[in-house]
């Protein structure tokens, strides 16, 4: 079994390099191992090569970062003259989009008015913790800014809803009910849009 770890694969190239200029000169004129296999003159020639070698990659990789640092600072020069150009040509065409085509640039899309919100979909009502308590859930609405939350003791009419809370999330927790009523609710969402229509009701006996 061999005895000899030389871990060469561990090592990088430099360390390489060195370690193997340590053994040619720990080799050499040593009475032990007379006549090395293969000549010391061999392993001090791969050596020198690979030398080379690491000494061309080290300069290309220096070469590279000076280009590319050439690069960024073109590209930002770029980046300037183009916006100083384009403030000229701003300053000229206005909100005249044509004649900013026809300079060769794009002009901004107009945004577009927020669009009303969908009211919110699954509302259910399930008894609370507490006498007196519904907890009422939907689901989310994106873009949601707060829900509306409305109830009416049964029968429900147009005109027997009343405002019960605000909600910034899809559940709500109504207290102060009368244990033993039956109440309907419904949910709206109010976003950039503005205020959607009305859910679909839920309804439940107050525990």
């Amino acid at each position: 079994m061999a005895r000899i770890r030389l871990k060469l694969k561990e090592l990088t190239l430099t360390e390489k390099v060195a370690k193997g200029r340590h053994i040619v000169s720990s080799m050499t004129n040593n009475a032990s191992f007379p006549n090395p296999t293969p000549p010391l003159t061999d392993v001090t020639a791969a050596l020198d090569e690979l030398a080379q070698a690491l000494a061309l990659v080290q300069a290309a990789k220096s070469e590279v970062t000076t280009r590319v640092v050439t690069q960024d600072n073109a590209a930002a020069k770029v980046d300037q003259t183009l916006t100083k150009l384009a403030g000229y040509v701003e300053s000229v065409a206005g909100t005249d989009d044509t004649l900013i085509t026809s300079a060769g640039m794009d002009a901004k899309a107009a945004r577009s008015a927020p669009t009303q919100p969908s009211a919110p979909q699954s509302l259910t009502a399930n008894a609370g913790d507490r006498e007196g308590e519904i907890n009422l859930f939907w689901k989310a609405v994106p873009n949601a800014r707060s829900y509306t939350i409305e109830a009416s003791q049964d029968p429900a009419t147009a005109g027997s809803w009343t405002h019960v809370g605000i909600a910034t999330s899809a559940s709500k927790v109504i207290t102060n009910l009368t244990s033993g009523k039956r109440y309907w609710f419904r949910v709206a969402v109010v976003s950039a849009g503005g205020e959607s229509g009305w859910s679909e009701h839920a309804t439940k006996v107050v525990p």
